[in-house]
């Protein structure tokens, strides 16, 4: 879950405030046979207001919508306490994980059969590669999708030229990641370039664009239902080019805090960021003084990125499930056309959406971000940036043990197949 809390924890940023107060519970008819539809997210204070603002445009005589306050603190530890209660509210956001696992343990209402159509709201109304990532193996969709993450480098514009380096644009390679990283570091950069997610329990997925982009094997040929994991020559090469690079100082190692990479990156101290769009909001916020641009993820010989997914899910027990099929549709469809002019945080996964975004990004000159981010969603070669099973917390442990390690250049690259080898047995042991 940890990505997508991430993302939580960059809205809340952006928005400055934290959401207050606690409730949950789900929807219920009342006597005149009007309904009310119960609505949980981990949006900011500013984001929350926004939301319902754009709420009041919902028109219909027997539904009313009520948001439910989400408490300070961990998205997911409230959310584990209402699922327990069984008092989770009709809408609540939700990470790709927490709808595979839920919907496979028959938590969540299945909305396929009326996504299956070609309507307007059907599942060719979203980005098709999301859509599939939210069907489990049964075929059941457990919540709809609705902000995309995509993923790029954040680069410093004057560190470049400074260092006498071309800016990254689509197209580049992993070999010029690594070089400019190199030179920026010797230009007195701590380090070229900052890459959380090659060097955390994620890095095995991350450095899976490496080899899927020279036409090897990634680290898991599934995330959603793995069948096992792999380890194969480009895939090692492209670890090795990454110890070399940390041994080096040129990318920052295992470990290295990432809680205020943001704001080092806008006051001129890392010139090299590996992250997600979701950035641009709050720069566009801070306003930072550096120049700075964001490309796609680099390339060996052809483009390959990662997906990533949050939605709203709806509980299995929902007592309206036609009037909160009603409130999920304006949310998807027009509430992110109202919210995201003002805080373009991601692109929404409903097609029909994204013009909102795109137009906010363009109106604020953010060129490069709105290019990357259509790159990303148009790059055909994928995979996910975490196993999304109940038993990823295990995987975890195991990438903990090891790759760190293998990284720092404490542990041999050999140890790449051992780690992989005791993933599988887990693979095995949960089949």
């Amino acid at each position: 879950m940890k990505r997508w809390i991430r993302c939580a924890a960059v809205l809340l940023s952006a928005g400055g405030l934290l959401a207050t107060a606690a409730c949950g519970g789900s929807s219920g008819k009342q006597s005149d046979g009007k309904v009310t539809v119960t609505l949980m997210t981990w949006e900011s204070a500013a984001t929350n207001k926004a939301i319902d603002q754009a709420l009041t445009g919902f028109h219909d005589p027997n539904i009313t919508v009520r948001r439910v306050d989400t408490p300070n603190g961990n998205y997911s530890d409230k959310l584990a306490a209402l699922t327990q209660a069984k008092k989770l509210p009709d809408l609540f956001w939700c990470g790709n994980d927490t709808e595979q696992q839920y919907t496979s343990q028959g938590l969540l209402t299945d909305w396929a059969s009326r996504l299956s159509d070609s309507s307007d709201f059907g599942a060719s109304s979203f980005v098709s590669s999301t859509m599939k990532n939210w069907k489990t193996a049964d075929g059941k969709i457990g919540g709809v999708p609705s902000l995309l993450n995509t993923y790029g480098i954040w680069y410093d514009i004057d560190a470049f030229k400074a260092a006498g380096i071309t800016v990254p644009a689509a197209g580049w390679t992993w070999d010029q990641m690594f070089d400019a990283a190199a030179k920026l570091h010797a230009k007195g950069a701590k380090y070229g370039l900052v890459a959380d997610a090659l060097t955390s329990t994620d890095g095995p997925f991350s450095l899976s664009t490496y080899a899927l982009s020279a036409g090897g094997k990634p680290f898991a040929d599934n995330v959603h239902q793995p069948t096992k994991t792999t380890i194969d020559s480009t895939y090692t090469e492209g670890v090795g080019k990454v110890v070399a690079g940390i041994k080096s100082g040129a990318i920052a190692p295992p470990g290295y805090d990432i809680s205020n990479q943001q704001g080092l990156f806008a006051a001129g101290q890392i010139p090299m960021l590996w992250s997600g769009q979701w950035l641009a909001a709050g720069f566009l916020t801070d306003k930072p003084k550096i120049k700075y641009g964001f490309a796609p993820l680099p390339q060996v010989t052809k483009p390959a990125t990662l997906y990533d997914a949050v939605g709203i899910c709806t509980p299995s027990y929902t007592q309206n499930a036609d009037a909160t099929f009603k409130v999920l549709k304006y949310l998807d469809s027009t509430v992110w056309t109202k919210v995201l002019p003002d805080s373009p945080v991601a692109a929404p996964a409903y097609l029909s959406s994204q013009s909102a975004y795109f137009g906010a990004l363009d109106k604020a000159g953010q060129t490069t971000v709105a290019a990357t981010v259509k790159a990303g969603l148009n790059t055909p070669t994928t995979i996910g940036v975490r196993f999304t099973t109940q038993w990823a917390s295990q995987s975890n442990d195991l990438i903990t043990a090891y790759w760190p390690d293998i990284l720092n250049g404490k542990k041999p690259l050999s140890d790449l197949q051992t780690m992989t080898d005791k993933i599988n047995d887990v693979i095995k042991n949960n089949s």
